[in-house]
């Protein structure tokens, strides 16, 4: 087993991108980390790093303790899956799973026994004798596991694996893959922009968007109690409903949120008050989830909304009402345009960086506790306001139709408080 430590890691490609900013993350021995993100956050780019296929442009990378900037990808211990299995196409399967421990002049009676076992548990035993041209996706990419889980590396990578498979095979080899890896104990790193699958294999998911860390945390942590406004939507199976307000203390009674044509009232005997009332005067973005809404009859006198039913949407198993509220609806905020801190990082603070990183652990070892628990994105600002709809959540038989003035509740236990950078009002504890 292994831990990866990644300590203020950057990467800069030519031209001025950069795809990692100031990275700091930590997988532990047997963890199943999965990278997730929309593409293009750098997630592949980390990972890519991490395998030592990509060199770093800052920061520091240990493996089981080890600094591993400069060692080369064939002494990291590593396994690295791809999304599209990269199979010796002239190589039938069994050579393909033989072919690591080959290399390795490993004893041919131990290849053979460990072959028929790992092709067994992948079920692909059938398979064997056929070359990959012959095979169906799913069946691809289990060689290519087995390929990579043969000869027993320290370190599992994972990049995308299923991302070219059907839904129905992404289900079934998602619980394979599950399964395989935690009976094996090994560290896994896994790269997806498929929020099921993060949330289903994962024990800790760490989110990107635009090279920088936004959260890390376990997939409940993450659902529940997002970092940034961005993790929050991005989690979201529906939009998630993001609007402006201002805050008010009335005679300091209570929290007021207040949106223009409706208000929602906090008590101070909510966790979150105190944080909030610190923004008196001020505007912040609240955050809705679709199913945090619910209809309710007119003589309803709770926490609501009113609004006018714009249009209905069928998904088969439930229905989705937009209702207009008048509510200023506001956009994800994004962190800010990375290009000015490429051009710091390429012109000279990325060598000395180096420099100094270099200094740094030579007189100490890896930074088992400086590694923050989770990072917070910052952004440029709270994007343009508009009248936009509210999205809520019907179930498989809808109350309304189309035209239909619609009064539905608002679960103030589940709203988030966010800046207008799109960090939380009230950080989580993780």
């Amino acid at each position: 087993m292994s831990t990866v430590v990644v300590d203020n890691v950057s990467k800069v490609y030519p031209g001025g991108v950069l795809a990692v900013d100031g990275m700091n993350l930590r997988a532990n021995d047997g963890e199943l980390l999965v990278l997730l993100g929309p593409s293009g956050c750098g997630k592949s780019t980390l990972l890519r790093m991490i395998a030592g296929l990509e060199e770093i442009t800052s920061g520091d990378l240990w493996l089981g303790g080890q600094i591993a900037n400069d060692l080369p990808p064939r002494d990291r211990d590593v396994a690295m899956v791809f999304q599209n299995g990269a199979l010796y196409p002239h190589r039938t399967v069994r050579g393909n799973l033989a072919f690591p421990l080959e290399i390795a002049k490993a004893d041919p009676g131990m290849v053979r026994d460990r072959v028929t076992e790992l092709s067994r548990a992948l079920h692909i035993v059938e398979t064997l004798d056929r070359k990959p041209g012959t095979l169906s996706g799913g069946q691809r990419q289990r060689v290519a596991m087995g390929r990579a889980i043969v000869r027993q590396p320290s370190l599992f990578l994972m990049d995308e694996p299923l991302s070219n498979l059907d839904a129905g095979m992404r289900t079934e080899l998602r619980m394979e893959i599950s399964a395989l890896v935690r009976a094996l104990g090994v560290t896994t790193i896994y790269v997806t922009h498929d929020q099921v699958e993060a949330l289903t294999l994962a024990d800790r998911i760490a989110i990107m968007n635009r090279g920088v860390l936004q959260d890390v945390g376990t997939p409940g942590q993450i659902y529940n109690d997002p970092a940034t406004a961005f993790v929050a939507a991005f989690l979201s199976s529906q939009q998630l409903n993001l609007v402006a307000c201002t805050v008010r203390t009335p005679q300091n009674q209570f929290i007021m949120l207040d949106f223009g044509p409706h208000q929602l009232t906090i008590p101070w005997s909510d966790p979150r008050a105190y944080a909030i009332s610190q923004f008196t005067g001020s505007q912040i973005i609240i955050g809705i989830r679709p199913d945090a809404l619910s209809p309710v009859p007119e003589s309803y006198d709770g926490p609501s909304f009113t609004g006018r039913v714009r249009t209905l949407e069928y998904h088969g198993h439930e229905w989705l009402a937009y209702l207009e509220a008048g509510l200023p609806s506001v956009a994800v905020p994004e962190p800010p345009d990375p290009h000015g801190r490429a051009a710091q990082l390429a012109n000279g603070n990325g060598s000395q960086g180096r420099f100094k990183s270099m200094v740094r652990r030579l007189i100490s070892g890896p930074p088992e506790n400086d590694i923050p628990g989770h990072a917070n994105g910052s952004s440029g600002g709270s994007g343009s306001h508009r009248r936009a709809d509210l999205i809520v959540r019907l179930g498989a038989r809808p109350a309304w139709r189309a035209g239909d003035t619609g009064k539905i509740a608002v679960d103030i236990s589940r709203i988030m408080a966010f800046k207008l950078d799109g960090s939380r009002v009230d950080p989580p504890q993780r």
